[in-house]
């Protein structure tokens, strides 16, 4: 039985996530491990990273935190080539990242405030 429409575009969604957070994670290990940091090994890893990117064809996302992931790859892409200093470059790439992973553990774990004052009634 052939797939359904539906079946089809979540599945090609779902390539589309996964290329960005591996184009996300594989820039952020680069920007963070590499010690001797220039803006022409910059752009190198940019275009090795973009031939996997380009693979997959690139669907719509509704939510936020994929919209956000989305965002950041293409700023990423945009500062190939740039003028700017490439540490002040690193900065703002890693802090809009950790920012990204901020929100997403967010949701994901909810500290319960004053958890001591729960137990007080079964004294």
């Amino acid at each position: 039985m052939a797939a359904s429409k539906k079946a089809i575009d979540n599945a090609q969604r779902l390539r589309y996530i996964r290329a960005l957070e591996r184009f996300l994670k594989g820039m952020v290990s680069y920007l963070g491990n590499t010690p001797e940091l220039t803006q022409e090994g910059y752009d190198k890893k940019v275009q090795n990273s973009l031939k996997l990117l380009n693979r997959v064809e690139a669907s719509e996302l509704y939510k936020g935190d994929l919209k956000d992931l989305e965002l950041l790859v293409k700023k990423i892409i945009s500062y190939e080539g740039s003028t700017e200093d490439i540490e002040n470059i690193k900065e703002e790439l890693l802090y809009s990242a950790n920012q990204l992973d901020k929100s997403k553990n967010a949701r994901r774990y909810k500290k319960e405030k004053h958890s001591s004052s729960m137990y007080k009634d079964w004294e």
